[in-house]
């Protein structure tokens, strides 16, 4: 059932779905939380998709807030809220009001959405398009004990999952962590088959892909070892390889579905690791609305940690040498420029020159001059 509301107010939307529950027969409120969803009209329909398909799991009230652009000066000055009440098959197994917000209104969605909230139940806002670097200082965001973002959709993904390790706030999630929950899951039986001690790890997959990037920062946080990041064609996370002292333990999937898991003493073996859709991974989100302290730990371990290949991400040489390399460097430019610049006149006449008496020899003697070099380059 669906009904339209045009320059509407909260209290007509709250009627009106009241009534729709009475003529569908289900008078009964029978949902577990509210979403929040913030989006623009161009993703909105799959976002309201994924949402519907994950109220299955999690009934719920869905509030999809789209602000609309006005385009000319009257338009801005003139404030409107239209709104769209779906109850029944058309809501999925909760409620759905899409609100639409034009002029002054929008700057003020949250006076709109909290009279609309359900009493006494958890606030999940997500953003899955042009989410605010700081989710728990948003207005809407504010409202919510859990913010789900997607970085992923953002331009910059790398640099807004760095802000986002400065911004952080308890309560706060993002997508492109969930995607790797099958991955971590898999790694960390695989290490709980074996009794090694992993030395490197290497994480393969896209560039300026955040789940790539999330995973080899929580590797590098709960193993502390080296994690360098090597960049493939995808799709998305492509590959890990964990180089321990017993032998290294691969985890490749290359079609973006079949992965293959290889340890050391053991035969190789095909693991079911799909890219799950939207809906997928909202449910996931949905099953628990407690802060996630792995997920802070790993973003707080920083971004610019990981250890970029030789050449990938900026200037050649730039980040992709090994630390022992790394030392080499530091320590051997000294001497090696001065052996570099140094004339030959020049080291000979600061090398140490002990007179020695000449004796007679049956063969030609070496000219004098070149004995002090040769001592000087021995010692």
């Amino acid at each position: 059932m669906k009904i339209d509301l045009t320059d509407t107010t909260a209290s007509k939307i709250n009627k009106a779905l009241v009534q729709g529950r009475r003529a569908i027969g289900t008078p009964a409120v029978g949902m577990v939380l509210t979403l929040v969803i913030v989006t623009d009209e161009e993703n909105a329909y799959d976002a309201l998709k994924a949402a519907s398909d994950a109220s299955h799991e999690h009934p719920s009230r869905t509030l999809v807030v789209i602000k609309r652009v006005s385009r000319s000066p009257r338009d801005r000055t003139q404030s409107r809220l239209d709104a769209e009440v779906r109850v029944g098959a058309d809501a999925g197994t909760g409620e759905t009001v899409v609100l639409r917000l034009y002029g002054e209104v929008a700057d003020h969605a949250q006076s709109v959405v909290l009279p609309l909230l359900l009493p006494d139940a958890p606030v999940v806002v997500w953003w899955p398009v042009n989410a605010p670097l700081d989710p728990a200082k948003d207005l809407l965001g504010a409202l919510a004990q859990r913010r789900v973002t997607d970085t992923y959709a953002s331009e910059q993904p790398v640099r807004d999952l760095a802000t986002r390790s400065g911004t952080y706030t308890p309560g706060d999630t993002d997508l492109s962590w969930t995607r790797i929950t099958p991955w971590r899951s898999m790694l960390a039986a695989a290490l709980d088959q074996v009794t090694c001690e992993v030395r490197a790890v290497e994480v393969e997959g896209e560039e300026f892909n955040p789940s790539c990037e999330l995973l080899a920062m929580w590797l590098a946080d709960r193993l502390d070892v080296p994690v360098k990041r090597s960049l493939s064609g995808g799709p998305g996370l492509t590959a890990v390889r964990m180089d321990t002292d017993c032998g290294p333990i691969v985890l490749d999937r290359a079609d973006g579905s079949l992965a293959t898991l290889s340890i050391e003493g053991q035969p190789a073996r095909g693991v079911a690791l799909k890219r799950r859709d939207t809906a997928e991974l909202i449910a996931e989100e949905l099953r628990r609305l407690d802060p996630d302290d792995t997920y802070a730990s790993a973003l707080r371990y920083g971004v610019d940690r990981l250890k970029a290949p030789k050449g990938a991400r900026g200037e050649p040489g730039d980040q992709g040498e090994p630390k022992s390399d790394g030392r080499a460097r530091l320590a051997l430019p000294a001497p090696r420029e001065t052996a570099a610049k140094a004339p030959a006149s020049q080291a000979t006449a600061e090398a140490p020159v002990k007179q020695e008496p000449v004796k007679q020899a049956p063969v030609k003697p070496e000219p004098p001059q070149l004995e002090p070099v040769r001592k000087a380059t021995t010692k």
